[in-house]
């Protein structure tokens, strides 16, 4: 049984008797995949809102318990207004980590003993050089 290419996606095999695959059969058709639905992080229960892990159910419940902060404070709402306030990322310092000079040795100890690849060829060299020494005494 000979298999051809799809016309239109040209992607997709086909046997000779039908017209297109069954991927631009659905797609011409207009039906969509069938999407897989995720259910809520928290309660499993519920599919989940695009583009979050959990259902509507339980974001107005953590909503509510982030309202419900201390007596006495408000939820800091965020706008545009308090974004205009913030500086640029471009005006901020850039955080570089503090170098000591001495390298720990337990953590680099190993790495002041390693050969360079010529190192260990030099070193086999010789040792094959010995070899031939002493089988030829």
């Amino acid at each position: 049984m000979t298999l051809i290419k799809c016309p239109r996606c040209d992607l997709n095999y086909i046997t000779p008797d039908q017209k297109y695959c069954k991927i631009c059969l659905r797609e011409m058709k207009g039906e969509n995949d069938a999407e897989e639905v995720e259910l809520c992080s928290i309660c499993n229960e519920a599919p989940a809102l695009p583009g979050k892990d959990v259902c509507l159910f339980c974001l107005k419940e953590m909503n509510k318990s982030n309202q419900d902060g201390p007596e006495g404070t408000e939820p800091e709402s965020v706008d545009a207004a308090n974004i205009g306030d913030m500086d640029s990322v471009s005006s901020m310092d850039e955080i570089i980590p503090e170098e000591d000079g001495e390298i720990d040795d337990q953590e680099y100890g190993e790495m002041e003993h390693e050969l360079s690849l010529e190192e260990v060829q030099e070193n086999e060299e010789k040792e094959a050089l010995d070899e031939e020494e002493e089988d030829g005494e």
